[in-house]
């Protein structure tokens, strides 16, 4: 079973480095791809809901109800600045940037949760923020607009980061469905009265938008996503934060082949130094779990004996 998680975690990884060229080929705004990404994700879970979940909705206190409304907010401006970003710069940069989101999570950690920094972890943030430097050097050579872009992909990280924080106890409370439908159900909605707002249009699209549209649901969003959260089943959530750095690797070459889109030599050095801080860190994160599993053991044997 394990190697079947190890197949649905390269799946599920080629499944959401989709995203950025399928955002590349609409023309609407970015609010609306958006948002029909989410409503149409919502749509297709909504029979699984019904039957399986909708029971859940009676335990949920106010509480639940606040920290969803927060989490489905800043999933809505994770895209909104997600997919502008796109229109400014490429997808090279703009994927990798947003890929920084583990170490994004490890400054929240130590900023609101006072967790200690490591010395991997400084490590980390310095490859990291070098390697986004680069990225960032070579974009602005490219032009301003590339490096707005670069800026608007970090925002977006920043806002996908919160979003996790957020929704990590209400996820480990309620079951995938329930939280996932709930949440991008709030962001949908959200998304819906900032496009009312700015009054763009919810239906002069080409087809190959509404296309793009149903993709965007289907694809990265419950196809990839689900088959991550299905594969945690039988690997570490270390490893599944390993697949998603595949995620750069695989819209760069999709954005080759596809968007005729070239890679300059800062960019690939920049995406490696980003890469590899994050992997130093999630690698670092896993030992440590490790080390307290295996602590826990060894106390709970220590205290039977001693019984």
């Amino acid at each position: 079973m394990q190697l079947k998680a190890y197949v649905a975690l390269a799946v599920g990884a080629f499944a959401i480095s989709t995203s950025a060229i399928l955002v590349k080929w609409t023309d609407a705004p970015s609010a609306i791809t958006a948002f029909y990404r989410l409503f149409f994700a919502v749509l297709f879970m909504t029979p699984f809901f019904i039957v399986k979940n909708i029971s859940e909705i009676r335990t949920f206190q106010k509480r639940d109800w606040l920290f969803s409304f927060l989490s489905g907010t800043l999933l809505a401006f994770h895209f909104i600045f997600w997919f502008e970003s796109l229109r400014y710069t490429s997808v090279a940069s703009s994927v990798v940037l947003v890929t920084l989101q583990p170490l994004f999570a490890f400054i929240g950690a130590y900023l609101f949760f006072k967790e200690p920094i490591t010395k991997s972890a400084l490590l980390s943030v310095f490859l990291a923020i070098g390697g986004s430097v680069l990225i960032s050097w070579g974009d602005f050579r490219v032009s301003g607009k590339a490096l707005y872009g670069d800026l608007l992909a970090l925002l977006a990280c920043a806002m996908v980061t919160g979003y996790w924080l957020v929704g990590q106890n209400l996820r480990q409370r309620f079951s995938l469905i329930a939280y996932t439908y709930i949440v991008y159900g709030m962001a949908a909605a959200i998304l819906c009265v900032y496009a009312l707002l700015f009054q763009y249009s919810f239906l002069s699209y080409r087809p190959t938008d509404w296309l793009c549209f149903i993709l965007l649901a289907i694809v990265p969003t419950l196809l990839g996503h689900s088959l991550f959260n299905w594969a945690m089943r039988w690997v570490s959530a270390a490893m599944v934060s390993m697949a998603i750095l595949f995620e750069p690797i695989g819209a760069i070459i999709l954005a080759y082949i596809l968007l005729g889109e070239t890679v300059q030599l800062s960019q690939t050095i920049g995406a490696f130094c980003i890469m590899v801080g994050v992997g130093i860190y999630l690698f670092a994160q896993h030992k440590k779990h490790s080390f307290i599993q295996k602590q826990v053991v060894s106390d709970s044997s220590n205290d039977e004996a001693m019984k």
